[in-house]
């Protein structure tokens, strides 16, 4: 049977906690227990340390016995992705030469969630280095879909996503550049939070002023979400664009309510303006909810932001950005990365400066129509995935809907097109298809209005109904 602490969402496990109604150590020990039960089937978290996690518990409640200051994560357990650094923990980065990478020290973020009172239990699976939205390595295989095992559970945040989905805790961090956070959170039921670049400080990798790569939240549902964001937030002087201020842990705007979209501008994007080929399993969740929205009274058009350029931009500024962090590497050891990531390592050493150049000034256009758009709309909704969950054993889909796709970032559009404009972007949960895989629906609001997008994704949970569907296939049975 499982113990329903591990389906308990974050906000009200905080409540419980600060209230002492449960314990650290008796959260922790239940999802201990359901990661011992469903994680051999999933392969959600590929290291733990059960001591550490049960010293560390212990310590939150004598802490707040003790009558002593905690945090607003107090108690609530985390495994975190296999790309944060986490000091004395092993960080893979999902390849071979990591294996027993140990860091000295946390990544900031990281550091942040436990200075909030988090505990850390282990982390979470990725492809290898973050590079594609399917999770397998060559280190600890594949990760797979808590609704149907022999599905991806998608990526690069698989790992977490799928670990949220499986109860085997409250909340997760992830990263995005192509969809990181935005896809695993489709195909796993789940709400997951590109932030507005700045938002969440880029202090984690060697370039503060590569803008495509951003750290942010999961969580089961909106609110989870934005109570990791809160810990996540706030400026630091080792990235000079993190000016945005720390967010408030709770909206004081009242609880939402699908009132909200009430008069709302919203474009509806379900091909990006006819730049995308999307599964029909798709559209048919998502058309009916754009329907839904303009019920409670939204101005629902269809219309797209201007994305002329972006996948240039994109593809450019990840090429560049992977052959500076590992072109050497590869020159040194031609069998070193996988296939397909090896083929972007050279994409990146055939480019220029002028061509990186030029990429930035195709992304400046791009954040300035961005802006214009946003005069004119509240809100953009749009398929958060092209496709549903597809066959694990496959390394991506190379079909939609009769289109041969040619790589593995072509069926990742969807959110990628967005990434070079800057914009926060997050994925809720919208409905299922027949089979009953998750699809999500993407929501793009204007740069620095994240709180108010996770504020519409909790209105919209209100309207779906999905976010409570918990897995029914062979992972929780």
């Amino acid at each position: 049977m499982t113990n329903e602490l591990v389906y308990c969402g974050a906000v009200e496990l905080a409540a419980l906690l600060r209230s002492r109604e449960v314990s650290a150590v008796e959260v922790l020990e239940a999802h201990l227990e359901q990661i011992d039960r469903l994680n051999p089937l999933v392969n959600a978290v590929v290291t733990i340390d059960e001591d550490g996690a049960r010293a560390a518990a212990a310590e939150a409640d004598r802490k707040l016995a003790g009558g002593e200051a905690t945090g607003p994560l107090h108690g609530l357990p985390i495994s975190f992705k296999d790309t944060a650094r986490t000091a004395g923990m092993r960080t893979t980065f999902g390849h071979p030469r990591h294996a027993d990478f140990v860091p000295e020290a946390n990544d900031l973020h990281v550091q942040r969630i436990l200075d909030a009172g988090a505990i850390r239990v282990g982390k979470t699976n990725v492809p290898e280095y973050a590079a594609g939205s399917h999770t397998f390595n060559r280190v600890f295989g594949t990760t797979r879909n808590p609704y149907d095992p022999s599905k991806s559970a998608g990526g690069s945040s698989g790992g977490a996503a799928a670990a949220l989905a499986s109860g085997f805790q409250p909340i997760a961090d992830g990263s995005d550049m192509g969809g990181s956070l935005r896809n695993p959170a489709s195909f796993c039921n789940v709400v997951g939070l590109r932030p507005t670049p700045g938002m969440v400080p880029n202090t984690d990798g060697a370039n503060v002023f590569f803008p495509l790569g951003v750290a942010g939240p999961m969580g089961r549902t909106a609110a989870d979400a934005a109570l990791l964001f809160s810990a996540m937030t706030g400026p630091t002087p080792d990235d000079p664009f993190s000016e945005f201020p720390a967010v408030a842990g709770a909206a004081d705007a009242g609880e939402p309510s699908p009132q909200d979209f009430a008069g709302l501008r919203i474009a509806y994007a379900p091909t990006l303006g006819g730049r995308i080929p999307v599964a029909r399993e798709v559209l048919d969740v998502l058309d009916p909810q754009a329907k839904a929205l303009e019920a409670l009274g939204a101005h629902v058009e269809l219309d797209c932001l201007d994305l002329d350029g972006s996948e240039e931009v994109f593809r450019t500024l990840r090429a560049a950005s992977f052959d500076a962090a590992w072109g050497a590497d590869l020159e040194a050891d031609p069998e070193l990365f996988n296939h397909f990531l090896a083929g972007n390592i050279r994409d990146g050493a055939k480019l220029s400066g002028r061509d990186v150049f030029r990429a930035e000034e195709g992304m400046t256009r791009l954040i300035r129509k961005a802006a214009e758009f946003f005069t004119r709309y509240d809100l953009v909704i749009a398929p958060a995935s092209q496709v549903a969950p597809f066959d694990a054993d496959l390394e991506y889909p190379t079909e939609i809907e009769g289109q041969q796709l040619t790589s593995y970032l072509d069926w990742m559009r969807a959110p990628y097109l967005f990434t070079p404009l800057g914009l926060p972007a997050l994925s809720v949960p919208a409905g299922f298809t027949p089979s009953g895989l998750p699809v999500g629906l993407q929501m793009v609001g204007a740069r620095g209005s994240d709180v108010r997008l996770l504020r519409l994704a909790s209105a919209f949970e209100k309207i779906s109904s999905c976010s409570a569907v918990r897995p029914q296939g062979a992972a929780v049975l």
